[in-house]
C-alpha cells in the first residue's frame, strides 16, 4: 500500500468522525436563573462516549453524578469518572477557596469544561448550568438518538443574591409520598434553589413519625375521606372511617434529607404550634385546654379554637420530646414552629392558662402566646438551632434569636428587621402559589387570589421603607404552596411550575439585570425542558385575558385581548368561524354591537397554544335600561354600579372581578324599566356558586311583569333545591313563559339565607337577560 493511499484513508476516516459544530449566539443561551456574568466565545464543546468527568473529592463526585446519570438516561452514555485529568475531552471540577459557598465559575473550551467552586452548592449549580446549555433532549426520561450533545464556549461567573431561596410544600392538607418530595428536590436544585420547607403538621394531618408518641401518626395521620366535597364543606359524621392520609417514617425522612443534602438543599421542618394542631389533639386530647375529644378534620376549620394549652407543663414536655426527635432527623439550622392564626378563645377561659398568666405576670393572651414562643425558642436555641415562625410570633414580643417569615404582606418583615431579627420574605401577594395563575374560569380550583407568572417576577425581598441595616437582615424569600386545593402531585406540579422558575431568578439574579420581556424569551423554551422532564407545568402565560368596556350611551362593547407575553401572536374569530383555519390577527380592540361570541388563542407556528378563550356578549331587551333596586346590594360587591345587571358584561368564577353584585342574607329584588312596552317571554338570572366562601345559588327565581310599574302580575318562576358542591360554578337560571307585552320587569331571586353549618349566605348575580 503506497503512502498516498494511506493519507487518503486517514483523511477520510478523520473526516467521517469529525462532527460539524454549531455556531452559537447569545440568544441560544437560556439559563434560568440568569447568571450574574456571562461571556460567549467562539467554538463549542461536544460530549461523547469518551468524555471523562474529573473529580478529586466526594462533594465534586456528588455534583458530577447528577449530569453523568442524566447522560445515561437520555443518551445511554456511560461517561467515565476519574481523578486523572486527560489531555482533552473532559469536564473537570476544581476547588477554589476564593469563591463564596454558593458561587461557581464555568469555563467551556473546545477541548474541556472547567467548573470551579468552593462548596457542594457551587459545584451543583455549575453542573446545572451545563445541563441547561445542553440540548433539551438531555432532560428526556428515555434514550434519545441522533443528538449532538454540544454546548457553547462560555465564561460564566455566578453567585446568588440571597442565601434563602425556598419552596414550602404543605404535605399535611394533602399528603405527597417521599418520591415526589425527592423529585421536587431535584427540580429545585435545577433552578438553583436551596431550601425545601416541609409543612409537616396541621389540623388535617400529622405527617412525621414520632416514636415516643405513636398515636400522632396512627390517629393524627388519617382523616375521613371527603375529597369529593369542597374543602370548606366537609363535616365528618360520627362513625365514618378515617381512610385518607399517610405519613413519613423516620427512615423516609432520613432518605429525603440525604437526597436533599446531595443536591445542596436544606430541608426545614415545620412543626406547628400553638395552633393548627387538631391532628395532635385528636391523638392526645390532654394537650388542649379542656381535653375535649375531637377527630382529625377532613377540611377547613375556622376559627381554630382547639389549640395547645400553654398553661400545662405536659404540653411543653410533649413539644420538647417531639422536637428532640425532629432535630435528630433534620440537620437544618432552622426549626419552624408555625405560630400563626391562633384563636385564643379557650385560653381566656382555661384555668391552667389563667394560672400561667398570673404566675408569669402576663397581662393578656397575646403575651401568653409570646411566652409560649419565647419558651420554645429557648429550648430550640439550647440545642444549637434557630427558631423561625410566621410573622404572628412578633405579637407580644419576640426572643432576640428568632427569625421571622413574613407572609401577611411585608409589614412583618419591616417590623422584624427593624427590631434586628432576620427575616424571610414570603408575602401572599407574590409568593403564595396556591393562588390562581390565570383567569379563574380557565384554571383548576385554587384557594383564591391571583398570582400570574409576571407578578411573581416582580417580587423582591427588600421592600420600600427598609433601611440598609434592615436589608442586611433579609435572608431571602420563598414560595408557599398550601395544599387545601392540591389533591394530587400533578396539581402540585401545575401550581409550582413555571412560577418557581420566575421566583428563582428574583432571588438569584441582579435586580438591575432582570427584565420581564427578556425573561419570557428564556422561560418559554424552558417549557420544552419541563415537558421532557414529565412536569405537568401550567401554560397560563399564554391564556387570553379580556377587558371589556361598555359605552353607557350606545351600549356598544369594546373588547381588548392580551396575555402575559408582549407582542403575542393572538388571533380570534367571531361566532361560528373556525379558530384554526379562519383566525384573524388581533391588533386592536374588537367592537361589539350585537350578540357575538369571541374565540381567541395565542398562536405559535400557526397553531393555537394553551387554553382557548371563548366568551359570548349577549345583547337583550334590557341592555342599558334603568334598574331600581328594592333590596340593598352588599357594599363590598357593588359591581360596576346601577347598570351592572344590564350591561352585557358577564362575571367570572373570580367573584372579585368587579362584575358581580351580591346580597348577603337577603333576597335580590330589582325592577327593570324597558322604557316602552315590549314582548317578553324569557328572563335569565346569571349567578355564581362557590360554597367554600359562602356563595350559594338562589333557591327560587320569580318574574313579574307590569305596564305601569304599580300593578304586577307573576309571569313565571322556577325553583332549585340546595345541593352541596365542591367547585365554583356559573349558571343562568331561566324562567320561560308565554309571550306578554310589558314595560316593567320585576325579578326576585331568593337567598338560601343560611349555610348548612349556620353561616351567612351570599347571593351573587352578574346579569339579568330579558328576551
Amino acid at each position: 500500500m503506497n503512502l498516498r493511499y494511506i493519507y487518503i484513508v486517514l483523511f477520510l476516516l478523520i473526516g467521517c468522525n469529525q462532527q460539524t459544530k454549531t455556531v452559537f449566539t447569545e440568544t441560544d443561551i437560556k439559563i434560568i436563573p440568569k447568571p450574574q456574568e456571562l461571556t460567549l466565545n467562539e467554538g463549542s464543546f461536544i460530549f461523547n462516549a469518551d468524555t471523562k468527568f474529573v473529580v478529586t473529592s466526594d462533594i465534586q463526585l456528588q455534583a458530577a453524578q447528577i449530569l453523568v446519570n442524566q447522560f445515561k438516561i437520555a443518551a445511554d452514555l456511560d461517561l467515565g469518572i476519574t481523578k486523572e485529568q486527560p489531555e482533552s475531552n473532559f469536564l473537570v471540577l476544581k476547588d477554589n477557596s476564593n469563591l463564596s459557598p454558593e458561587a461557581y465559575t464555568l469555563t467551556v473550551n473546545n477541548d474541556n469544561v472547567i467548573i470551579e467552586a468552593f462548596k457542594l452548592n457551587g459545584f451543583v449549580y455549575g453542573i446545572e448550568s451545563v445541563r441547561q446549555l445542553l440540548p433539551v433532549a438531555i432532560e428526556s426520561q428515555t434514550v434519545v438518538s441522533n443528538v449532538q450533545w454540544e454546548i457553547p464556549n462560555v465564561k460564566i461567573s455566578d453567585a446568588p443574591r440571597y442565601k434563602w431561596r425556598g419552596l414550602m410544600l404543605d404535605v399535611s392538607r394533602h399528603f405527597f409520598d417521599k418520591e415526589y418530595v425527592k423529585k421536587t428536590i431535584d427540580r429545585l436544585a435545577y433552578l438553583k434553589m436551596n431550601t425545601l420547607h416541609l409543612h409537616l403538621v396541621d389540623d388535617q394531618g400529622w405527617r412525621i413519625e414520632i416514636k415516643k408518641y405513636p398515636k400522632l401518626t396512627e390517629v393524627g395521620g388519617f382523616r375521613v375521606d371527603h375529597e369529593d366535597k369542597h374543602w370548606n364543606a366537609r363535616p365528618a359524621k360520627e362513625g365514618e372511617k378515617a381512610a385518607y392520609g399517610g405519613f413519613y417514617t423516620q427512615e423516609d425522612i432520613k432518605e429525603i434529607v440525604a437526597h436533599a443534602q446531595s443536591r445542596g438543599i436544606t430541608v426545614v421542618p415545620e412543626i406547628e404550634m400553638p395552633a393548627h394542631v387538631m391532628s395532635a389533639i385528636a391523638s392526645y386530647p390532654y394537650l388542649s385546654c379542656f381535653e375535649t375529644p375531637i377527630s382529625v378534620p377532613s377540611g377547613g376549620v375556622w376559627p381554630i379554637t382547639e389549640i395547645y394549652c400553654p398553661g400545662k407543663e405536659s404540653t411543653f414536655e410533649f413539644l420538647e420530646d417531639v422536637l428532640i426527635e425532629v432535630m435528630e432527623l433534620f440537620p437544618s439550622k432552622y426549626i419552624h414552629v408555625g405560630g400563626d392564626e391562633a384563636t385564643k378563645t379557650n385560653w381566656k377561659k382555661c384555668p391552667h392558662c389563667k394560672a400561667r398568666m398570673k404566675s408569669e405576670g402576663l397581662k393578656n393572651v397575646e403575651e401568653l402566646q409570646s411566652y409560649f414562643i419565647k419558651r420554645m425558642e429557648r429550648f430550640i436555641s439550647s440545642k444549637g438551632r434557630v427558631l423561625i415562625g410566621w410573622d404572628e410570633i412578633l405579637e407580644g414580643g419576640l426572643a432576640p434569636g428568632a427569625t421571622v417569615m413574613s407572609w401577611r404582606g411585608v409589614k412583618g418583615g419591616l417590623e422584624a428587621s427593624e427590631q434586628g431579627h432576620d427575616v424571610v420574605m414570603t408575602p401572599g401577594t407574590h409568593c403564595y402559589f396556591d393562588h390562581y395563575q390565570g383567569p379563574q374560569d380557565a384554571e383548576p380550583a385554587a384557594w383564591g387570589g391571583y398570582l400570574p407568572l409576571s407578578k411573581v417576577y416582580e417580587f423582591d425581598p427588600v421592600v420600600e421603607g427598609m433601611t440598609e441595616e434592615q436589608a442586611k437582615h433579609v435572608l431571602g424569600g420563598q414560595a408557599n404552596l398550601w395544599a387545601e386545593y392540591i389533591p394530587t402531585t400533578d396539581q402540585s406540579e401545575y401550581m409550582i411550575f413555571p412560577r418557581i422558575a420566575a421566583l428563582s431568578e428574583t432571588l438569584w439574579s441582579s435586580k438591575e439585570e432582570r427584565d420581564w420581556n427578556e425573561f419570557t424569551t428564556r422561560i418559554i423554551p424552558m417549557f420544552d425542558r419541563f415537558e421532557a422532564m414529565g412536569i405537568n407545568y401550567a401554560k397560563s402565560i399564554y391564556t387570553i385575558r379580556e377587558e371589556a368596556i361598555v359605552d353607557e350611551k350606545t351600549g356598544n362593547v369594546s373588547v381588548s385581548l392580551s396575555n402575559e407575553i408582549k407582542g403575542s401572536d393572538i388571533r380570534y374569530v367571531l361566532d361560528e368561524a373556525d379558530l384554526e383555519t379562519d383566525a384573524i390577527k388581533y391588533e386592536k380592540p374588537i367592537q361589539i354591537t350585537k350578540t357575538t361570541t369571541i374565540k381567541a388563542a395565542y398562536f405559535e407556528n400557526d397553531k393555537p397554544v394553551g387554553a382557548v378563550f371563548e366568551k359570548t356578549f349577549k345583547y337583550h331587551k334590557a341592555v342599558g335600561k334603568k334598574v331600581t333596586y328594592n333590596t340593598e346590594v352588599n357594599n363590598r360587591y357593588q359591581g360596576t354600579g346601577e347598570t351592572t345587571q344590564v350591561n352585557v358584561l358577564r362575571g367570572t368564577k373570580n367573584f372579585h372581578d368587579g362584575q358581580w353584585q351580591a346580597w348577603l342574607g337577603n333576597d335580590m329584588e330589582v325592577i327593570i324599566d324597558l322604557e316602552v312596552a315590549a314582548e317578553v317571554s324569557k328572563v335569565s338570572v346569571g349567578a355564581l356558586e362557590n360554597q367554600g366562601p359562602g356563595i350559594y345559588f338562589p333557591t327560587k327565581v320569580e318574574v313579574w311583569l307590569s305596564d305601569d310599574g304599580e300593578t304586577y302580575t307573576e309571569a313565571g318562576s322556577m325553583e332549585r333545591l340546595f345541593k352541596a358542591t365542591g367547585d365554583a360554578t356559573l349558571k343562568d337560571f331561566v324562567v320561560k313563559f308565554d309571550a306578554q307585552k310589558a314595560r316593567y320587569v320585576k325579578v326576585k331571586a331568593t337567598n338560601l339565607k343560611q349555610t348548612p353549618t349556620g353561616g351567612g349566605v351570599f347571593l351573587f348575580v352578574d346579569e339579568i337577560i330579558v328576551e
